[in-house]
């Protein structure tokens, strides 16, 4: 092999080695130090691509579960004032039934009624101060079904329509097409329809009697209760047929919708109404009722239970919101967790890794050193020839 001085190769290939075990070395500090194996789009452009990603999803999931949390809140608020309503309708009812006997006179009456006037005053002033946010939540939140232009509430008599519940439906009009006897139950919008087959459901062409049967439009958001003769609440039965032409008029109100998933889809949405809840408002109709002689008082007690069976079903129904925003609460984190562990995956450090190419790199940098020490001793060696 040549002896040469004026390039020194052995030293050239040690510093280029030198070098990369540098690199290497201050990769190691970085990862170390950082926790994250991909600190930059250089590292792993790839990897990078998917994980920010993966970020993002869980982010909004994050969001998604506070949202959840935030409208059980709200929902937990409309339902402790509707607690207090119950209270009141029942101190209501004890005032009807002591004014609906004999055994009171006209005078006592009029201190029945005195009492029972503050407790309908009582009732309005609870729902007008329910409030979130600043949003009133018992005087109409969320879509509701509009109880004068729904033909299939109005006609009820005939249709047997005696519940109409929502989850995330949009406004509009919503028309039934039924026809006689051949067992099915359309119901449409316009844009989007679904037919239900009632055969499995009614007994011959009609409602069982004494029994009340659910038409479950899941599609479209819209559950439909048909009852029977002899159902409590029921002013007719549901014949196949009945509901042909007839309508659902949805109207559009602020809140009453909550965000519980990433993206903008109608299931990613979870959508409450609250009906007017006001004692003087169409829902209660306690307005125009009176203990203040015997014949008003026997008729408020039947007022006050249709009322008091109103705020039942409203607060059944805020109970089993509740429990659906939970339920959606519990698999969103499992949804974060899980999407976490594959982020990590890609971007996170392996501590046992990168601590030993760590060390390997601190070892090849000291002996890189050494040697090239040594390139530079080993070219002295031409002085002996001069």
């Amino acid at each position: 092999m040549p002896l040469r001085v004026n390039n020194n190769i052995a030293a050239i290939n040690t510093q280029r080695l030198i070098s990369r075990n540098v690199n290497v070395l201050h990769r190691g500090l970085e990862r170390l130090s950082s926790g994250l194996r991909v600190n930059r789009a250089s590292d792993d452009a790839a990897g990078l691509a998917v994980s920010e990603g993966l970020r993002s999803e869980v982010a909004r999931l994050g969001q998604n579960v506070r949202n959840a949390q935030q409208g059980s809140d709200l929902l937990q608020t409309a339902e402790g004032s509707l607690q207090e309503v119950n209270n009141v309708l029942v101190r209501m009812k004890e005032l009807a039934n002591q004014s609906a006997t004999s055994t009171v006179n006209d005078t006592n009456r009029e201190s029945i009624a005195a009492e029972f006037n503050q407790l309908v005053s009582t009732i309005d002033r609870i729902v007008e101060a329910t409030t979130y946010n600043s949003s009133n939540l018992l005087t109409g939140f969320g879509n509701q079904v509009s109880s004068t232009a729904s033909t299939a509430v109005t006609g009820s008599a005939t249709t047997g329509v005696t519940r109409i519940s929502l989850s995330a439906v949009q406004d509009g009009t919503f028309t039934f097409s039924d026809t006689a006897a051949d067992g099915d139950l359309t119901l449409g919008n316009g844009a989007v329809t679904q037919t239900l087959n009632m055969g499995t459901l009614l007994d011959g062409n009609v409602v069982a009697s004494g029994t009340s049967v659910v038409a479950n439009f899941d599609r479209l958001g819209v559950q439909v209760t048909l009852a029977g003769v002899g159902v409590q609440g029921a002013i007719g039965d549901y014949t196949d047929g009945d509901l042909d032409g007839t309508t659902i008029v949805v109207e559009g109100s602020t809140g009453g919708s909550f965000q519980v998933g990433p993206s903008n889809s109608f299931f990613n949405r979870l959508e409450v109404g609250i009906s007017d809840l006001r004692a003087t408002g169409t829902s209660l109709n306690l307005g125009g009722t009176s203990v203040a002689s015997l014949n008003s008082a026997r008729q408020a007690i039947s007022y006050i239970d249709q009322a008091t069976a109103t705020v039942s079903v409203a607060r059944g129904d805020l109970g089993t919101a509740q429990n659906r925003l939970n339920f959606s609460i519990a698999f969103t984190e499992v949804e974060i967790e899980n999407i976490s562990a594959s982020d990590a995956t890609i971007r996170d450090a392996d501590v046992a890794t990168e601590v030993t190419s760590f060390t390997r790199a601190q070892i090849l940098v000291s002996a890189s050193n050494s040697m090239l020490v040594q390139s530079n001793v080993s070219l002295v060696s031409a002085l002996s020839l001069l």
